[in-house]
């Protein structure tokens, strides 16, 4: 494993020091929520983590028709200037996901919070489900030991009872966990025809669990008002999703099939070619997320969304 780089000095050790890491995911919702608490709690910059090679350049910016000099996705620690809520805290914000060594990053990272005095990590991330947009979204919750889990039960977060954190939002709870540091992850909830769009709705109940846990207060006005303007984006999105199959009023939940019509039976037999087609569409959306709303109207085309809806939503069970 690499050596860390030099930390910046410990905060003192009679206040407590918590890490907050974020890296980009489903929703943007770990990185607008730790963007959020940069600006509304005044964080100074505080180093940075080198790409030691496991980063790559994969795109270019154009202004007026000149390209840019290329840079790498850079890995940047901010912490407070004094205590808030009896406690430090320092912010890691990810550009982007490490192309390769991921673990090793993650323990890095480990390494440098603790030299910085970390006692605990928490990261956000997105859970994927059929709210709708104009839901109040849930929070679920995830931790490396049941003290922890019992202080998200009290914050009335729901347990993560089964399933993956996916990317160095979750995987760096792991490296926690294995140097003995408690963490826990919460998740906001975001519609999952939407996964591709920034949610400040979710990033907004996630830091309300967060502040709870925490003993801080924060103004999050400014998202409430992003939230509005995003929320506007997906019920147009919505309803031009349900104008193509047989769905029509968008307050029904919309993950549920069209109900059967006359006697229409509840199942539809599907012949060979059809239902390759279909297995065809699931893995395309298996390894690409953005596709999965062709399977949905595909489904829907067809009337047999009920058939397959436990299959299609197994595609979003993965926080990120």
């Amino acid at each position: 494993m690499a050596e860390p780089s030099p930390s910046p000095s410990r905060s003192p050790s009679h206040e407590p020091t918590w890490l907050i890491a974020a890296w980009p995911g489903m929703g943007n919702v770990a990185v607008i929520a730790a963007s959020f608490l940069i600006q509304a709690l005044d964080m100074e910059p505080a180093g940075e983590m080198p790409p030691r090679g496991r980063f790559d350049v994969r795109a270019v910016e154009v202004k007026g028709g000149v390209i840019g000099k290329p840079r790498l996705p850079r890995s940047l620690f901010y912490r407070t200037k004094r205590a808030v809520g009896g406690r430090h805290l320092i912010v890691f914000v990810g550009e982007a996901q490490p192309g390769t060594g991921v673990y090793d990053f993650a323990h890095e990272l480990i390494d440098r919070a603790h030299g910085m005095g970390a006692e605990r990590v928490v990261t956000f991330a997105s859970m994927a489900t059929q709210v709708h947009p104009t839901a109040q979204p849930r929070v679920f919750g995830a931790s490396t030991d049941e003290t922890l889990l019992d202080e998200l039960r009290r914050l009335e977060v729901m347990p993560l009872e089964e399933g993956q954190i996916g990317g160095l939002n979750g995987v760096v709870l792991g490296a926690a966990s294995d140097r003995g540091l408690p963490g826990l992850c919460l998740m906001g909830e975001i519609p999952f025809f939407a996964a591709g769009v920034p949610n400040p709705k979710a990033a907004r109940a996630a830091l309300d669990a967060f502040a709870l846990l925490n003993g801080i207060e924060l103004d999050l006005e400014p998202l409430n008002r992003h939230a509005e303007t995003i929320e506007r984006a997906m019920l147009e999105m919505l309803r031009q999703m349900q104008s193509g199959g047989e769905a029509g009023d968008e307050s029904r939940e919309f993950g549920a099939s069209p109900e059967p019509k006359g006697d229409e039976p509840k199942e539809q037999a599907l012949d060979y070619p059809t239902r390759q087609r279909i297995e065809g569409l699931f893995e395309g959306a298996r390894k690409d997320r953005a596709k999965a709303m062709d399977l949905k109207r595909e489904l829907d085309r067809l009337g047999v969304f009920a058939q397959f809806e436990d299959r299609f939503l197994d595609l979003f069970r993965r926080a990120e």
